[in-house]
């Protein structure tokens, strides 16, 4: 049995809320350098030239890429060979979101309960998703989300007489109400099976795959491809102005369901769709 201290998770997770907040994935930043070549209209590409300058800015200078630091989601696949010493995963979590949002001077967008909203004052607590696999590793992953982009996000429970087309379209629908409100070009995770909270956990998850890794069934990544195509073709553009790019991605994550029913969620990232992981 292999141990992890608590105090190492805590500090992961404080490095890794300031590293996914001040430098984009790699392939994030590739989509959207490709995108601003691809540009014909003059303001999408000068609106494109400067999301890769905010990008590169961020980096350079530490700042946040955006002023929105989001809520700290984190995903914590924990192997069953593994044990955790000097307190509980929650806490170490929490701290270290805490430290990392103080310390590296992120702004805090938590409040402490939904209708009575006063702010607490260190972005804690997180969205904890924990998922015990194989091995003695500890593999950790923030994404901050921040809530521009996921308040367009949508959940519908479809009947199973739905087919691709209705799901393609229902993707197609979010991205259009959405508008210019998430900031696009948007990254948009589509969950579709499981059941009503389970598909909007594989939407999440479905933002932290790399841009440029498609579906591995290629039923899936088909369906991606032309999803993608279609979104692009509403003419949304960057920032809502119009051109070629609405979207850089559309990721779609599938599990089993039951007879009666095709759980689908949207869940819709911005430009700045970040995520940073360490294994432990």
């Amino acid at each position: 049995m292999r141990e992890i201290a608590a105090a190492d998770i805590r500090r992961a997770v404080r490095d890794l809320c300031i590293e996914a907040n001040h430098r984009l994935p790699g392939d994030v930043e590739r989509a959207v350098a490709e995108a601003a070549d691809r540009e014909t209209l003059p303001l999408a590409r000068d609106i494109m030239g400067d999301l890769k300058e905010n990008i590169r800015a961020a980096e350079e200078l530490k700042l946040p890429v955006c002023q929105d630091t989001g809520m700290a989601v984190v995903f914590a696949d924990l192997g069953q060979d593994a044990h955790i010493t000097g307190g509980l995963l929650s806490d170490a979590v929490n701290r270290g979101v805490a430290a990392g949002y103080t310390e590296g001077r992120l702004r805090c967008s938590v409040v402490g309960d939904p209708l009575r909203r006063v702010n607490t004052g260190d972005n804690t607590p997180a969205v904890l998703h924990l998922r015990l696999v194989e091995g003695d590793r500890l593999t950790l992953t923030v994404a901050p989300k921040g809530f521009g982009s996921e308040n367009m996000s949508r959940l519908k429970m479809l009947t199973p007489a739905a087919d691709r087309e209705t799901v393609i379209n229902y993707i197609l629908e979010t991205a259009r109400v959405a508008g210019s409100n998430p900031c696009p070009p948007m990254v948009l995770g589509v969950g579709i099976g499981g059941d009503f909270e389970l598909c909007a956990l594989l939407a999440k998850k479905a933002l932290c795959r790399p841009l440029d890794t498609p579906n591995p069934d290629p039923y899936y990544a088909e369906m991606e491809r032309q999803a993608l195509e279609r979104v692009n073709r509403l003419g949304i553009g960057p920032q809502g102005f119009g051109g070629l790019t609405t979207a850089l991605s559309v990721a779609i994550e599938a599990y089993p369901t039951h007879i009666a029913g095709l759980p689908v969620a949207v869940n819709v990232g911005c430009h700045v769709t970040r995520h940073a992981s360490a294994v432990l």
